[in-house]
């Protein structure tokens, strides 16, 4: 209790990191938790991740002089990011209890932060294209450019954090 810090919500630090050793403890003994745990992640990778890099594909490809094209293509947006933003809610989640179930390792692991600096990319990455394409809609056609700029960063972004998540485990 003497080294326990007390944070301004009135969790100690010495129970948040018992509750994550006990996170831990559990996540290790339990195989059939890990594989979920684990699943989800990776599911939610590859659907969120897949889904995107297919959208901004069809966006670098696309003819954005014809109007018809480009109502198209942005309905095709509009609806695959609902599916990419839960996939990415799944991905911080899952991600979180994994960091919870090794965080001594984590917290030490330099390819865990440039990891978690490619994830911060991508989310203000995601933001700016949103806005971008919100102005697209609106009629605004100088939107096209940074539309098309968000989306080969995407690409680059879900890859390089997939190359992060790949390296962590192998390199640290």
């Amino acid at each position: 209790a003497a080294c326990s810090l007390a944070s301004s919500n009135g969790v100690s630090m010495t129970s948040l990191t018992d509750l994550m050793t006990s996170w831990g403890s559990l996540y290790a003994n339990h195989a059939a938790l890990r594989t979920l745990v684990e699943f989800v992640h990776v599911s939610a990778l590859i659907i969120g991740g897949g889904l995107a890099i297919v959208s901004d594909r069809a966006l670098l490809r696309s003819n954005t002089e014809d109007a018809a094209a480009r109502r198209h293509l942005l309905g095709a947006l509009q609806g695959s990011h609902r599916l990419v933003i839960v996939s990415l809610a799944l991905i911080v989640l899952s991600g979180g209890l994994l960091f919870a179930s090794d965080f001594g390792t984590f917290l030490l692991a330099r390819f865990f932060w440039i990891k978690m600096g490619l994830v911060a990319l991508l989310l203000v990455n995601g933001l700016v294209l949103r806005r971008a394409e919100q102005r697209a809609v609106a009629g605004d056609h100088t939107a096209w450019k940074t539309l098309r700029v968000t989306a080969a960063a995407s690409i680059t972004l879900w890859l390089l954090t997939t190359l992060g998540g790949v390296a962590l485990p192998n390199i640290g």
